[in-house]
């Protein structure tokens, strides 16, 4: 078989338990789109073909022997380049981290192994996960598939590339303030950021402990289902890691929305909304209306604030993690990240202090206010059309940030708050890049949110739908080298 760009990591997963095909046939494949597609629009940091390989005909081995197949056998995956995996480089997009070899796999990626999926490699991130549009100074950014001179989204840039073009058929993402779900929406797939503390984030590279959070990136909110199912749970190493007990998040599939109560705000999410993504928004409303969801109108609190609140905490974390480094080795730091990381120096300790002890009485009022008559919301991903490479990264530094500030202002704020969150894509604009909607829940609500987006998507096809890639048209990006 030769299209396994058409399928999705459902459909792979089954062409392999039926033997349409084997293991290390779709993996083979799919190191081999990743040395040229993954590696033209720099999705990749490693690529562990020898592993991969070895992995693959293991897992044929077993099937062959008649053993217990895993709901991810044979699936070919990779994940950002935070994920540590004993003996392999992790360098998290950075300087620092080049050459450092982890001697212990995260324990969220344990679980996929667990499950059989086959881990082709390390995808691109930006540096220490600092930059919501893939900007990576030291390796290049990540370049959208749709349209390469446009941003891919980050920090996990290279898990929104890697997964819109086919390459694997989906990965484990870290978002802090719109780090999954901006790259699912920029690059056309679907991305479900987790309740706080949801996975568990032991060895992961941090970015900002009281922010976050971890989850999947596929093509299909069926495709994130099995994902999670497989990759979160109780870790016991992992004191922080919730005790919930792990739903089987395919199963509540089922495609009925009747009674559900869908939340549409009538201000913050409404301020400054592009024309295109305003329409691509009622459009997504009305087919979720047609399949029973009752559209209600909510209002929210002061999602300024909360913003604020969520730039604060991360930043003075973010200053307190890089303490050690920024004063040993500050040149070793872009000059965007360096100076995201110092604002965390400028705040007074009693403001920090004062917005995580704010923190549970303002999610009390989001969910009073918010999500008391409703089951989800339903708001935008990104109010503004996806921007450009050279708009978010060269120019007056001043209205970068500004810039960048608006690309994660309807994404940030759910990461302070500890709600899962997903994008959906849900259209095309004049320009033919993706546009999105995102779905908030109230804690430990992923399921819903799964079920809705689910439902929609048995109803269009924008998830399915493929980047015209261009790959010999492309100038060769800026990588690390593929070994």
């Amino acid at each position: 078989m030769s299209d396994f760009d058409t399928l999705d990591l459902v459909g792979v997963a089954e062409g392999v338990a039926t033997r349409r095909f084997s293991a290390h046939e779709v993996t083979q494949w799919s190191l081999q789109r990743a040395a040229t597609v993954g590696r033209r629009y720099n999705a990749f940091f490693r690529l562990d073909e020898e592993q991969a390989l070895a992995r693959a005909r293991l897992l044929d081995e077993c099937q062959a022997r008649g053993g217990d197949l895993g709901p991810l056998h044979g699936v070919p995956l990779a994940h950002k380049d935070m994920f540590p995996v004993a003996g392999r480089e992790m360098h998290a997009g950075s300087l620092i981290l080049k050459g450092n070899i982890p001697q212990r796999t995260a324990f969220v990626v344990g679980r996929l192994d667990d499950a059989g999926q086959v881990n082709i490699g390390a995808l691109h991130m930006a540096e220490f996960a600092l930059s919501p549009t893939g900007f990576n100074h030291h390796y290049g950014s990540g370049l959208n598939p749709w349209n390469p001179l446009h941003v891919c989204g980050g920090s996990s840039s290279g898990s929104g590339v890697a997964v819109a073009t086919r390459v694997v058929f989906g990965s484990l993402g870290g978002d802090t303030a719109g780090s999954i779900r901006m790259p699912a929406a920029m690059c056309g797939i679907t991305g479900l950021k987790t309740t706080y503390r949801r996975m568990s984030m032991q060895d992961c590279v941090p970015l900002s402990f009281s922010l976050d959070s971890l989850g999947p990136i596929a093509q299909s909110a069926r495709d994130c289902a099995r994902l999670l199912t497989h990759s979160c749970g109780h870790n016991p190493a992992d004191a922080l890691s919730s005790n919930r007990a792990v739903s089987d998040y395919e199963a509540l599939l089922d495609g009925k929305l009747a009674g559900l109560r869908i939340g549409v705000p009538d201000k913050y999410f409404a301020d400054d909304l592009d024309d295109e993504v305003a329409a691509c928004l009622q459009a997504s409303l009305d087919v979720l209306a047609a399949r029973g969801a009752r559209i209600v109108p909510v209002d929210v609190p002061d999602m300024d604030s909360i913003n604020s609140h969520a730039q604060l905490v991360m930043a003075v974390e973010a200053a307190t993690l890089h303490r050690k480094w920024i004063e040993a080795t500050p040149e070793r730091y872009s000059d965007q990240v360096r100076n995201r990381i110092d604002q965390g120096y400028t705040y007074a300790a009693v403001r920090y202090a004062e917005a995580l002890s704010l923190r549970s009485r303002i999610l009390q009022e989001f969910l009073t206010t918010s999500l008391l008559d409703c089951d989800v919301l339903h708001v935008p991903t990104l109010t503004i059309q996806t921007p450009t490479i050279d708009a978010t990264s060269r120019g007056n530094p001043d209205d970068i940030l500004k810039l960048i500030g608006r690309v994660t202002r309807t994404t940030r704020g759910f990461n302070y708050l500890g709600l899962p969150a997903i994008s959906v894509p849900a259209g095309l604009s004049k320009a033919g890049l993706p546009m999105s909607f995102q779905l908030v829940g109230r804690p430990f609500a992923e399921g819903i949110l799964l079920r809705v987006a689910d439902a929609f998507q048995r109803e269009t096809d924008w998830h399915r739908r493929r980047p015209p890639l261009d790959v010999e048209a492309l100038p060769q990006a800026k990588t690390t080298a593929v070994s």
